[in-house]
């Protein structure tokens, strides 16, 4: 099987924190002339900071843009399942080929719940479902049995783990062994290599918007069987990554570093995400390390 990279693409933002669709579109052709597949609406899209509206439209712009040329998938996770149904039934109607589904956050779940919550909303759309597991922002985790008993689910097609953790990962592979058509895919950019060789069908990357061929690259040597050529890009990625996350929030340092590269990308919502002339100094300075300072 084909492994397959997608990137958790970046939300663009004019300055006064409307959505830059242009933008968007623009970060969606780099992509896709890249080789990665496209997450849209995701953490690294600032989608907790996006209304139900802009989600859809943003949704139909991405899916023009990229025009059948790569897959795409969309989060449509929210604390209530009533929400998350709607979203879910508006991205179905759109024509993406997977919808993410990030766990609930702020309202504490239990297994049984998650269960419900997620075959609640794959009972509702006929676009394949994706689980979408990061306790540390949704302090929710699907727990390797309750993505067992969703893998039985015939429109549950597998799950992203952005948990950080190799452990997690590896019972979520166990699943994925035991129940054919049952996909894993890697968030954590230090695993991706990792993940593949043992088992995953791809990953997630949110640090492929700053690196989009290197991450491509990974998938590339991969599939064609050149591992040594795919340590060497995993060990860029990894270093990259260890520089650029040292300086703060993952997803904040992400858009920043984007946007360095390339103004149009604009700020993020985020209230907490606010630069400042040091940090961006530092930023600039790994980018020029890796030969980044303007987008590939």
């Amino acid at each position: 099987m084909t492994k397959q990279a997608f990137v958790a693409l970046v939300t663009c933002f004019n300055e006064d924190e409307t959505i830059n669709y242009q933008a968007t579109r623009a970060q969606v052709r780099r992509q896709v002339k890249a080789g990665n597949n496209i997450m849209c609406a995701g953490t690294n899209g600032d989608f907790s900071a996006l209304t139900f509206e802009e989600k859809v439209h943003l949704t139909e712009e991405v899916v023009d843009e990229v025009g059948g040329r790569v897959k795409v998938i969309v989060n449509a996770g929210m604390p209530a399942t009533f929400e998350t149904v709607k979203l879910a039934r508006e991205f179905d109607r759109i024509g993406v080929d997977g919808i993410a589904v990030i766990t609930p956050f702020f309202i504490a779940c239990t297994q049984d719940g998650l269960i419900r919550h997620f075959s609640t909303v794959a009972d509702a759309v006929k676009t394949p479902v994706y689980l979408y597991d990061i306790p540390a922002r949704t302090q929710n985790h699907i727990e390797p049995e309750t993505a067992r008993v969703l893998a039985g689910h015939g429109n549950i097609a597998g799950i992203k783990d952005s948990g950080g953790a190799k452990e997690t990962l590896e019972a979520y592979l166990a699943v994925a062994k035991g129940i054919g058509g049952f996909e894993v895919y890697s968030g954590p950019d230090n695993l991706v290599l990792w993940a593949l060789q043992n088992g995953a069908a791809g990953c997630i990357s949110g640090l492929g918007n700053a690196m989009p061929h290197v991450l491509a690259g990974i998938l590339k040597a991969v599939n064609s069987g050149d591992i040594a050529e795919a340590e060497r890009q995993q060990a860029t990625f990894a270093a990259f990554r260890t520089d650029l996350y040292a300086l703060g929030f993952a997803p904040a340092m992400v858009k920043r570093a984007l946007y360095l590269q390339d103004a149009s990308v604009g700020a993020s919502r985020q209230p907490a995400l606010l630069p400042n002339k040091e940090q961006d100094a530092q930023i600039a300075a790994i980018l020029r390390r890796y030969d980044l300072s303007k987008t590939e």
